[in-house]
Formats: structure tokens, sequence, C-alpha cells
């Protein structure tokens, strides 16, 4: 295939070295003349293990050439990356100068092609940046429209300083959020020799799915280091203590608690986090992160609370008391929170959970919901149908099949439905939905 890639930093080279590696033309260009000049001579203009005698190799296969005039290797090729930089703005936010010039440009150059040509952006930007700031320069300048006279994709990558090459030809998967299946089975081709699932979603996905990730390996840094941090206080080995958590792929290191949902409860998660900040505190060990855990959890049942109290409606109904469906332990539930929170902003708050019959409730489990909600026998229901007939606005925070099916049954068009649990064929729920933080 002939490709262009625009933009010759640490994505771009590889990605040309790599392309060209695999038997496609690769035209790379660039406005950095020492950028060019070194791929010419067959050197890369970045430091990576392997990628040096790599370029040398590409290049002697005639396979490569270099420029400066985005019009020639738009007009020379049938798909373009794009990889320059949206480096950080002093306010946090991404400088997105560069990419949107070169859009411009791209688009003039596109006005001359007669083929179906498919530009992927590779550079990360946030949501929204592809279809809302880039496709409208695109079209504009090129007087054509995307999905229809050419394609427009977002393909994040996963390279990783050091290792780039080896990551290259090693994903996890291969993203593509696409304009159209045209444009992604173009990208397909090109990448179907590669491990791993190939994946086409939508454009916005693709983008937040980048910054996700480097969120969450940001996350695991600062969470081992702040453990590390703690642990040598109370002289513990922390190589050790990590080492073991790793071996856990049931729970640990796996996709369990990675689903959007609610706000976490219970015995065991709020008690042990609060107590290993407090040994933190009495060390003088600073961790932010670790401390930062039960505020955001906090936000996220007053987001729920402050969903509720947008509808101006009185009538609330609660599917669900307990931290977790299938058990009746109310301790550190978000649910009781949210119902506290309600009943205190003067709503008539109804509950149902078949799980919880006050009349057994023993110990600590009693004690809590007496303290937090101590008319709570006035409030509670005998039945799914008490409850929805009472309410006008209907929080579900239980994902039992029996309990849910009932609900889809039930429910009024006229109700608003606050989804807790991530329910399913949710196109099939009668009610105005809406999901805690989808």
């Amino acid at each position: 295939m002939k490709i262009s890639i625009f933009g010759l930093g640490y994505v771009g080279a590889v990605s040309l070295a790599c392309l060209a590696r695999d038997q496609h033309h690769v035209i790379g260009v660039d406005i950095d003349p020492k950028k060019l000049d070194l791929i010419r001579h067959g050197q890369s203009p970045i430091v990576e293990a392997g990628i040096q005698e790599l370029m040398r190799s590409v290049l002697a296969s005639g396979r490569v050439k270099v420029t400066d005039d985005p019009r020639i290797a738009i007009l020379d090729s049938d798909l373009s990356f794009v990889c320059v930089g949206t480096p950080s703005s002093g306010n946090g936010s991404q400088d997105l100068s560069a990419i949107l010039r070169l859009s411009e440009q791209l688009g003039i150059a596109l006005k001359e092609k007669s083929g179906y040509h498919v530009i992927v952006i590779r550079s990360t930007v946030q949501p929204g940046t592809v279809e809302g700031r880039i496709r409208p320069i695109l079209e504009q300048s090129s007087g054509k429209h995307t999905g229809v006279d050419f394609g427009l994709c977002f393909q994040p990558e996963f390279l990783r300083e050091g290792s780039s090459i080896r990551d290259y030809d090693n994903p996890p998967f291969t993203i593509i959020g696409a304009d159209s299946e045209r444009s992604a089975a173009e990208v397909r081709t090109i990448f179907k020799g590669l491990p791993g699932e190939f994946i086409s979603t939508q454009i916005r996905t693709a983008e937040a799915l980048k910054m996700a990730c480097n969120a969450f390996h940001a996350l695991k840094v600062t969470f081992a280091n702040e453990i590390g941090r703690v642990c040598q206080a109370m002289q513990v080995d922390s190589q050790a203590v990590m080492q073991l958590l790793c071996k856990d792929t049931h729970l640990n290191i796996s996709a369990a608690y990675l689903r959007p949902g609610f706000a976490f409860g219970g015995s065991c998660l709020p008690k042990d986090l609060k107590a290993l900040t407090y040994i933190a505190k009495t060390k003088d060990v600073d961790t932010p992160l670790l401390s930062s855990l039960m505020a955001s959890n906090r936000v996220h049942v007053d987001h729920a609370v402050d969903l509720v109290l947008a509808r101006g409606k009185r009538n609330v109904g609660m599917l669900g008391l307990s931290f977790k469906t299938g058990t009746d332990d109310l301790r550190e539930s978000p649910l009781v929170t949210v119902a506290e929170k309600l009943i205190g902003k003067g709503m008539n708050l109804r509950i149902f959970d078949p799980e919880v019959n006050l009349s057994r409730l023993i110990g600590a489990n009693r004690r809590y919901i007496e303290e937090s909600i101590p008319h709570i026998g006035s409030i509670m229901c005998v039945s799914m149908e008490e409850m929805m007939t009472l309410s006008d606005v209907v929080i579900v925070g239980l994902s039992e099949k029996t309990l849910t099916a009932q609900l889809y049954e039930i429910a009024r068009d006229s109700q608003y439905i606050l989804d807790l649990v991530n329910l399913p064929n949710r196109a099939a729920l009668r009610g105005q939905y809406q999901g805690i933080c989808w």
C-alpha cells in the first residue's frame, strides 16, 4: 500500500520504519529539514533500540521517501497517518495549532484527488477533536465530505519509548475509530498481520480510550509508589507486597472493578482505606492519591443525588439499599447515603430491597441503619409494584435478573430511571433513562 506519514517524531518515525519493513511504500513528511536529512541518509531521528538498523534497511529497500510538501505526499499515497505533536499548553489544554494547520493543508491537497483517500489521526487529542475540529477544516478546504469522498479515522497508538518496535509488532489490540466501514477496512488491510483483535468503534470512543489508558498507567505507577512509601515507613518490603498483589488475576490485575458504575461501599473497602491513610498520616507519609479515594467516592454519591434533584420531582423510589446485590449488608452502603441525602432534601422516598428485612437485621448492621435512617420502617415498601406506583423518579441500585425483568414490565413512560448498575437491553425499558455516568 502507498502510505504517507505526517510528523516524524517518535510515533511517526517508528511507524514509517515498521510499515516500510512490512513491504508498504511510505512517504515521510515533516517541516524539520534535519529529520528529513537523517532519514535520507538511513538514520533515525529518534533514539530507540533497533531503530537505526531498521531505518538503514528500509531506506536501502527503496520503499521510503521523505518530503516537506504535504501536497506531494497526499497525491502519491492512498492513506495518511497524522502523527504531529499536540503538546500541553500552560493551562493543561492541548495545543492543536500544528494539527489544525496541517488539516487545512491536507484538505487543499485532497481537492486535487479523484480517489478515496483515508486520513488516520494518530496524534493524541481529546474526545470530539477529530469530528468537531479536524473534520470541518478538511471538508471546508477540500470541498468534499467524509465517509463519501474521503475517509477519516482515529487510531490510538500504544508504543512505549524504549520498546516501541516490539510494541508495534505485539499490540494488545488494534483500535480504529472510523467514519465508515469502508475507511475501517482500509486500515484493517494494513494491520491484518498483527496479533490481537482488530476493533472498529466510534471515533470519540477511540479518542477517549487513548487518554483513559494513559491516565490508568499513571494511576498504577502512583498507586505502587504510594504503597511503597507507606510500606517503607512501616518497615515492610513493598516489592514483596506488590509482587504478591499482582499474582491475583481474579480481582487485582483483571477487569474486576473497571466498569463505570456506582460508588464503592461495604464493610471492607472504606474501613481498610481509612485505616491505610491513617497509618500514612501517623508516619508522616504524604499519599495524595490514596487520600483522595474516599473524597472521590463521595463526589460520585453526590452526583447521583444531584441527578435526582435536577428532575424537580419529590416522589422518589429506590430499588436497593444494601451495598451489593444479593446481600443485606447495609454498612457503608452508598445507597444508604443517597437515601439520607434525599430525605434531608425533603424528598418523599420509598425503598424496596427484597434482601433487607428490618426484623432480621442484627448487630452492627442494625445499629448502622438505625443511626443513618432511624425511620426506615416507614419508607420501606413490601413490593416492587408499591415502590414503582408511588415514584416519579426511580433509582435502580440492584441488578438481580428477576427484579430487572419486573422493572421493565411495570416502568411507566413518564418515569425517570436513574441506572446505577448498567441495566441490559435498555432500549426495551420504558421511561426517561439516565446512566449514573454514561
